[in-house]
């Protein structure tokens, strides 16, 4: 429903800037493999593992490395904090987390293994803020941010309290960084019962292929993991680079020495021969939306496949939002203090205040806004950016979802009109125009909507789940039963983030 909310949580490929005098001490990297949680019925067997073969790589590769194993939250702490120490200006920081990850108003949080979680607020007092971690490293001056994140498990943890999505949330992250996840935004997957994770194993298999950057190894990696798994495990990625840089630098694949020396290999291994590349994928946009869907989204269709350009009635009778003491209101705003503190806003506030014109850092931190039910200091920014720039569809569909989800069915319904005028198979901007009319009581068109929605991208949820309504109270109680049934089946949790917009 929203354009996805981008950039994301463990740092991992350490790549290398192409600037001559960058030295391979300027490369540090924190891997942590959590495996023994309490809560959880058995120990993982994929973590630990993953996390060694991660951190050896690395270590050939030129990073300073510190692993963590099985970290509590004091642990974690001292790491990050031990990591933060190192990073120098314009150096590279990378973490690589694998363990249980949770989402929680809208941010993702690594979760140690000695975690006490009951409620949601929980999450956010034991667990370790993606958006934080990044922001934090960013402030330190580092000149390149990686995260890798193996966390995209179903956990002992979500089924406790209500308002939760599954899977992990989208990153507002600062310029310079390049975040993946192990599996799509809001979904899970199971560990194959092996010793190492699909990801892992394709990750360390294309960091090994030498004169590759950063974003191709990646979308590599990503191509990868999708054969693999049958199109059943899609890693997301997100990218605002703005310099090349690579794993293994360097002419011929050469490689700097390694900074951790004493039980280091005096030789590397030699690498493979490259194998023959799968066409890229490219990485998505470093811009994200204000709600994270329930699923990646979907590659771009073909310029020739011409999408249907549904119908919606010009006046939609209005429709007040959930009492807030419901249970079922919008995301409630962060603190005036959480949002002065966060070090994202900080930045793009200072970007504004330099150019109060700047048409990115105002749609980024309304975003940033919008994910943390700031909704009316995100309208604002997202009306600056439209007034810099009206024909910007993703800021009109981001506009469009915040009011929908506030009750201004009249106003988003002419944005999500816009923005698919001016860009007519915008699949997020359909979802959220679907919604528009589920909330309106118009179940023609919000099926029309969803229909299209569904034929770009056969798995998004919100989409799917929110015609199953539609249907239903179109009367074709079956069809839409169906429906229902296979969206809670791809996302357990799409119930309660509907409701939270005010929909049963």
């Amino acid at each position: 429903m929203k354009t996805r909310l981008a950039l994301l949580l463990t740092l991992i490929f350490a790549i290398t800037p192409t600037i001559p005098s960058q030295a391979a001490g300027d490369r540090y990297a924190l891997v942590i493999g959590n495996a023994k949680y309490p809560d959880a019925d058995t120990p993982l067997k994929e973590p630990i593992n993953d996390a060694r073969d991660v951190a050896d790589e690395l270590k050939r590769d030129g990073f300073t490395v510190e692993i963590g194993e099985n970290l509590t939250g004091d642990g974690m702490r001292r790491a990050f904090d031990r990591l933060y120490g190192k990073i120098k200006p314009g150096s590279v920081a990378l973490i690589f987390f694998s363990g249980f990850g949770v989402q929680s108003s809208r941010q993702s949080y690594l979760i140690p293994v000695d975690a006490q979680i009951w409620t949601e607020a929980d999450v956010r007092r034991d667990g370790f803020s993606l958006e934080a971690v990044l922001g934090e490293i960013n402030n330190r001056g580092a000149g390149v941010k990686i995260a890798l994140i193996d966390a995209s498990r179903r956990n002992p943890f979500e089924r406790r309290f209500r308002s939760f999505s599954a899977g992990l949330a989208p990153v507002i992250a600062p310029n310079g960084t390049l975040v993946m996840y192990s599996a799509a935004l809001s979904s899970v997957i199971s560990d194959n019962g092996g010793d190492h994770s699909l990801f892992v194993q394709e990750l360390l298999k294309e960091i090994r292929v030498p004169d590759l950057m950063a974003e191709e190894t990646l979308n590599r990696t990503r191509v990868g993991v999708t054969r693999a798994s049958r199109s059943e495990q899609v890693p997301w990625i997100s990218s605002s680079l703005a310099e090349d840089f690579s794993f293994i630098p360097g002419s011929g694949g050469s490689r700097p020495g390694p900074t951790v020396a004493s039980n280091s290999p005096q030789a590397d291994p030699p690498r493979p021969p490259a194998p023959p590349q799968p066409p890229a994928l490219p990485p998505q946009t470093a811009a994200t939306p204000a709600k994270p869907p329930a699923d990646a989204a979907p590659s771009k269709p073909p310029a020739d496949v011409t999408q249907p350009k549904p119908q919606v009635e010009a006046a939609v009778p209005p429709v007040q939002p959930p009492p807030s003491n419901s249970g079922n209101a919008p995301t409630p705003p962060a603190s005036a203090p959480a949002l002065a503190d966060d070090p994202t806003i900080k930045s793009l506030t200072a970007k504004i205040s330099e150019n109060p014109d700047d048409v990115s850092a105002l749609y980024r931190r309304g975003q940033v806004y919008a994910s943390k039910g700031a909704y009316t200091l995100a309208m604002k920014d997202f009306d600056d950016t439209l007034r810099i720039n009206p024909r910007d569809v993703e800021a009109l569909n981001n506009r469009c979802w915040v009011r929908t989800v506030t009750g201004d069915l009249q106003a988003a319904l002419k944005d999500c009109n816009e923005a698919l005028r001016l860009r007519p198979n915008f699949v997020d901007a359909l979802d959220s125009r679907g919604l528009v009319n589920l909330k309106a009581g118009m179940t023609k068109n919000a099926i029309t909507d969803f229909d299209a929605a569904l034929k770009i991208n056969p798995r998004l949820t919100s989409s799917l789940y929110g015609r199953g309504l539609a249907k239903q109270r179109n009367g074709s109680v079956s069809e839409g039963n169906l429906d229902i049934a296979n969206a809670k089946a791809m996302d357990p949790n799409i119930v309660q983030e509907f409701e939270s917009y005010g929909v049963r």
